[in-house]
């Protein structure tokens, strides 16, 4: 995965460069050329006709470069998706009003998942004077900000073409900051439009970068290693390593120094899952026996903690009352009021505000020295050890138990599904850039960096998928990484224009739509109202079966010039198809969809 360097030179200072614009929306694109925004996506619309216009025309050739979308919606998944495979913010333009509340949730979901996206918008002029019959008047909001303001970083509408560099300058600043997430900027379409009668200066970026993150609180590091080392069971939950790469290499000596059980706390790439510590697929287990917790950038504690969401309101995490919890995490200094994204407030006996990256290497070195004087400690680490390894071959077996039984079943089970996708493509670089591991295909899969697991929405609407497998596909082109998509069915109905924009592009990425015919998180809810209710449990499904007609994916996929297989709804037939799939995005550098018939879950 790639990151954005951070130098330690500092640079020289200069005042920056004249600016070749001439009209307001050029100097938008010459900003964007130098903060290195390689990438713009947009659904054409006539409030940034400006923007357009510069983007094509105004240093044609040059970065950045547009991606046509037929859904605002697609346009910033596309994004989120990009910058969660690299690490790095692209754009997303979105046509004013309407535009901005089709990206709504898209931008929501990026907000939740704490991702660095600029969004930029247009808007009818602000002066009344300016503006057209009716069109500029819906179109033009007062406030547009107001629409994602309680899910976003940051937002602005600059008042002058003068006004724009440091517009956005500090929306990318603030993007970038720890912990990151989504800005929006919004520009008058008349300012876009105005003709640039004295020069201006675009400044020096390198010398506006974001400040570099915090590194931990020695007394308090100090105590967490006091409490690691003397702990009778510690635990470890390692939640969103996928951000801070560089951290993995210190997260996993200092497991194998505390001979301490490490248990995936989200949904994105947390831990190896052949390393012999890790313990997820026995995680309560694990955690009831924890006497110290160490939560590494929990998205939510409570969840990585144990509580499940379950079809009732009542929820418990599996840590005894009595543990030590210690969270080391930057979360706490980016909330919003209008969703609390995190679950029930947790007690944590000692919070760290800190980037991992900077405080696990120094926690292990505080770990090292303690350790060197803890003269019982090879037995206890040596006890440890064997108890790991006991539930680990419990979990592996359970594993191979799992994958067999429903081996030959109509339709297919998600175990066969994983299982043949693996054995075509272990051994190659991969990235499943969407899709959920959680009960399935982690187990099966050898899923050991964090570019081969880039996780989900996190804000939980539909929609997602589609977009941000493009998105990070197109990151990954080129490097000879094989993107899979595991994309639910009800999802790709929301966004499946997104299939164009991939063939449009060329970005090669493999689509295997998980096709239950089933809105199917809603199936087991309405189960629990029938039974709670004592109602007929036959009449479950309607409204959520997404049947009669049948959906026929690859017939989709075709209407969109993407390739197309399936509908696969015999097992023995499944692993032909997906060969010849991979070989359409592998050998010829196109995306394919494999429609597979499945079972609910």
């Amino acid at each position: 995965m790639q990151q954005t360097t951070r130098t330690s030179a500092v640079p020289s200072p200069t005042a920056g460069r004249p600016s070749e614009a001439s009209y307001g929306s050029d100097v938008i694109v010459e900003m964007l050329a130098a903060l290195d925004i390689r990438y713009v996506a947009l659904n054409p619309g006539a409030s940034f006709r400006g923007l357009h216009d510069s983007i094509v025309n105004f240093k044609r050739g040059m970065p950045p470069e547009m991606l046509l979308c037929c859904h605002e919606e697609t346009a910033v998944a596309l994004s989120q998706g990009y910058a969660k495979a690299t690490g790095r913010p692209m754009a997303a333009i979105v046509h004013d009003v309407v535009g901005l509340q089709h990206a709504s949730m898209a931008i929501f979901n990026a907000w939740c998942d704490r991702t660095p996206l600029l969004v930029l918008g247009g808007t009818g002029p602000t002066s009344t004077t300016d503006r057209r019959p009716w069109i500029d008047w819906v179109h033009t909001a007062l406030v547009q900000g107001n629409q994602v303001r309680d899910y976003v970083k940051w937002d602005d509408q600059p008042a002058s073409v003068s006004a724009f560099p440091e517009s956005i300058l500090r929306a990318y600043r603030t993007a970038t900051t720890e912990p990151q997430g989504p800005v929006y900027l919004c520009f008058d379409a008349a300012l876009q439009e105005e003709r640039i009668e004295t020069p201006l200066t675009i400044p020096d970026v390198s010398r506006y970068a974001p400040p570099r993150p915090p590194a931990p609180d020695p007394q308090a590091l100090d105590q967490a290693a006091e409490l690691l080392v003397g702990a009778r069971w510690p635990v470890i939950i390692p939640d969103d390593m996928s951000r801070h790469p560089s951290a993995l290499p210190a997260l996993l000596e200092l497991a194998e120094l505390l001979a301490a059980p490490m248990v995936q706390g989200g949904n994105r790439f947390g831990v190896p899952n052949t390393h012999p510590l890790d313990l997820t697929y026995a995680q309560q287990q694990a955690l009831q026996e924890a006497d110290v917790v160490l939560a590494l950038d929990a998205f939510d504690l409570q969840v990585s903690l144990g509580a499940v969401a379950g079809r009732t309101r009542e929820a418990s995490t599996a840590v005894p009352a009595d543990a030590t919890i210690i969270h080391i995490s930057l979360r706490d200094l980016n909330q919003k009021s209008w969703v609390v994204d995190d679950s029930t407030l947790q007690p944590v006996d000692l919070p760290i505000a800190a980037d991992t990256a900077l405080a696990l290497p120094m926690l292990l070195e505080l770990c090292k020295e303690r350790m060197a004087s803890d003269r019982n400690g090879a037995d206890r680490l040596a006890a440890r050890r064997q108890q790991i390894q006991r539930l680990r071959g419990q979990v592996l077996q359970e594993t191979e138990e799992w994958r067999k039984k429903g081996w030959d079943d109509q339709p297919i089970s998600s175990a066969r599904l994983y299982s043949e996708l693996w054995d075509l493509i272990k051994g190659q670089p991969y990235s499943l850039v969407n899709g959920s591991f959680a009960g399935t295909g982690r187990r099966i899969w050898d899923v050991t960096e964090p570019a081969q697991w880039l996780g989900g929405d996190r804000g939980g609407g539909l929609g997602y998928g589609p977009g941000a497998s493009v998105g990070a596909a197109l990151a990954f082109r080129g490097t000879g990484r094989l993107c899979i998509d595991i994309q639910g069915d009800g999802d790709l109905l929301f966004t499946s224009s997104a299939l164009w924009t991939a063939a449009h592009h060329k970005i090669p990425f493999l689509m295997v739509v998980y096709n239950n015919r089933s809105y199917y998180q809603d199936h087991g809810h309405q189960l629990h109202m029938a039974v709670t209710r004592d109602r007929p449990i036959e009449n479950v499904g309607e409204g959520i079966q997404i049947r009669d007609p049948d959906m026929d994916f690859a017939t989709l996929a075709r209407a969109y010039s993407v390739e197309g297989f399936g509908p696969v709804t015999d097992p023995a037939e499944l692993h032909s198809t997906l060969e010849r799939a991979i070989s359409v995005v592998r050998d010829e550098g196109r995306p394919a969809l494999v429609d597979v018939l499945t079972q609910p879950r």
